[in-house]
């Protein structure tokens, strides 16, 4: 049982009404997730806010995809495995590259590299180094690219978090952990 009020976009205040029918246009329903989070306004302005910037971003939507399944089964977070799983379809991703994503792992050099610097961020606690740092530029990432990898991370951890301490209840088909 979540353990925190879900928050109905037709029974509740103007600023939050506004966001949650923002998500509504967006996904054609409002996840659970972001019921959650609008019991505060300014967190969720922060996390739609935070989803919309990114996936303006110079990372490609199957890229951030593959973090968020990375971050969220890292962090066994079933909700964000789920509902990322879910996108990352129709991002572009087959049912292998995300099941290999869970574990942190692709075919393709560039992604792994993505992956692994991600569940480092995670696993290390932001504590990387310049070696870290130079196997993205080695296989061709940017600057904007890597600080978006980052971004990534963070807004997923954000995500991760509200759905695993307020146990949200999933609403997108359910994907097994790999632990």
């Amino acid at each position: 049982m979540n353990r925190i009020p879900l928050i109905d976009r037709a029974n509740t205040t103007t600023d939050r009404k506004a966001l949650l029918d923002a998500v509504h246009g967006a996904f054609g329903m409002v996840p659970n997730m972001f019921r959650a989070a609008a019991n505060s306004p300014a967190a969720l302005s922060s996390m739609w806010g935070a989803f919309g910037a990114l996936g303006g971003g110079v990372i490609p939507p199957k890229l951030g995809e593959l973090i968020a399944v990375a971050v969220a089964d890292r962090n066994a977070c079933e909700y964000c495995l789920a509902a990322h799983t879910a996108l990352g379809r129709k991002a572009g991703a087959s049912a292998e590259e995300l099941l290999h994503a869970q574990a942190g792992e692709s075919a393709d050099p560039k992604t792994q590299a993505a992956l692994r610097f991600a569940l480092k961020l995670v696993n290390e606690r932001g504590q990387v180094s310049d070696a870290d740092v130079q196997a993205l530029r080695t296989v061709g990432y940017g600057e904007a690219e890597i600080i978006e990898i980052l971004a990534h991370v963070a807004l997923n951890l954000f995500t991760n978090y509200v759905n695993i301490a307020f146990a949200v209840p999933v609403d997108f088909p359910a994907v097994k952990l790999r632990k």
